[in-house]
């Protein structure tokens, strides 16, 4: 699956890989090699991330779905006998 950057998108990345390089490990690395990283990243473990989100969400939405049913529950009126 790939994962689509716009470019704007894609130039910021590109300059957080170069400004990791430089500051992490001393090393000054072109665009090029920025983007092969980047690539190399986002096709390894672009998946892999995206899946976890879509986990992350279901546990979310399950337990507001909970949260609706007991709402929904209250709501119910009963006739006083």
């Amino acid at each position: 699956m790939a994962i689509n950057l716009s470019p704007e998108e894609k130039k910021l990345l590109v300059q957080e890989v170069q400004t990791f390089f430089e500051q992490e490990r001393e090393e000054t690395i072109g665009v090029i090699a920025a983007e092969n990283i980047l690539d190399f990243f986002l096709n390894n473990l672009g998946t892999v991330i995206y899946n976890k989100a879509l986990d992350d969400a279901r546990v979310w939405f399950s337990k507001k779905m909970e949260n609706l049913e007991t709402d929904f529950d209250l709501l119910y009126r009963y006739r006083e006998k």
